[in-house]
């Protein structure tokens, strides 16, 4: 009986330290040259690698950007307290931040832009930040439900948009910026969800 063929191995392990290059250098390059402009030899160059060493780690430009923002989401918020208004402001500002960071609201635009011709940006932008972000929110919601603190009866996916929201309108408005929005959203949201006591 023939031994079964066992899987070759992959060469030498990756290096996390360059992992944290291109990743750190693709967050850098986004938000000073826009995605458009960011080119990967513009990565590789600003990471020292190059670019066979990013094209081994993420196929296209789409997948690295998208993982440098997974890998920035919610770096720098704090573990949940179980307080459901502070948990959720300290998101919502987690949110704000990381966007502007990265200037993050001309990246949707391009987004939505290059819909037409490069799909997968929004697919691995949705997958990898957005549905993330907005589970966090979910499960915020969901804990304060489960503990009284939120009406049973609530639309959770309903909740979250309207979290989310006021980030997005006050931009379009002029007011991008708000020091309370995260605060004053919050507040709208519990408030319409808040059980009515008898």
């Amino acid at each position: 009986m023939r031994a079964p063929k066992t899987s070759k191995t992959a060469g030498r392990p990756r290096s996390a330290e360059k992992d944290e290059a291109i990743l750190a250098a693709a967050l850098e390059l986004l938000a000073t040259q826009g995605y458009v402009r960011m080119t990967l030899d513009q990565v590789a160059t600003a990471a020292n690698v190059s670019k066979s060493t990013i094209h081994l780690r993420w196929k296209t430009k789409a997948d690295l950007l998208t993982a440098a923002l997974a890998a920035l989401r919610m770096a720098d918020a704090p573990p949940p307290s179980g307080d459901v208004r502070s948990d959720l402001v300290a998101i919502l500002k987690d949110f704000a931040a990381t966007v502007e960071r990265v200037n993050g609201m001309a990246l949707i635009g391009t987004c939505l832009a290059e819909q037409a011709h490069t799909p997968d940006l929004l697919a691995l932008l949705r997958e990898r930040t957005v549905l993330p972000r907005r589970a966090l929110l979910r499960e915020a919601l969901e804990s304060a439900q489960q503990a009284g603190q939120v009406r049973a009866d609530a639309d959770v996916e309903a909740a979250v948009s309207a979290l989310l929201g006021p980030f997005y309108a006050d931009y379009m408005a002029g007011r991008g910026g708000h020091p309370e929005w995260a605060e004053q959203a919050v507040g709208l949201v519990l408030t319409a969800l808040t059980p009515v006591r008898q």
